[in-house]
């Protein structure tokens, strides 16, 4: 005997909850203070080492080359493994590609 399914009135609408995020994904995740800065900032490191390469219209042999590293980390990079970079090296690579990393300190928010 064949299922019966529910007719579309019968089923009930369950609405989404939203909760409005920081400035932080990383925090919103639920990452410590320290862990989600740190995580924020590899993140826009990395974005914006993916535009360089990009701009220069670089295959990722040739940005491997560029960085003096073999093509599987620039292939880490480009599918987000934020894990397998720290900021140092990030911001050797970004010298490496003719680029200086300036820091921008600002106080926390005290609630």
């Amino acid at each position: 005997m064949p299922k019966s399914t529910p007719s579309a009135k019968n089923q009930k609408t369950i609405e989404p909850k939203f909760e409005e995020g920081s400035d932080n994904i990383f925090k919103d995740l639920g990452f410590n203070d320290e862990e989600s800065g740190n995580l924020i900032i590899r993140s826009d490191l990395m974005s914006q080492i993916k535009r360089i390469i990009n701009d220069h219209g670089w295959t990722q042999k040739e940005a491997a080359k560029a960085l003096g590293v073999q093509q599987p980390r620039v292939s880490d990079l480009f599918q987000g493994h934020i894990g397998e970079f720290s900021v140092d090296m990030l911001v050797s690579w970004l010298s490496k590609l003719g680029y200086d990393v300036q820091i921008t300190l600002k106080q926390k928010d005290v609630a």
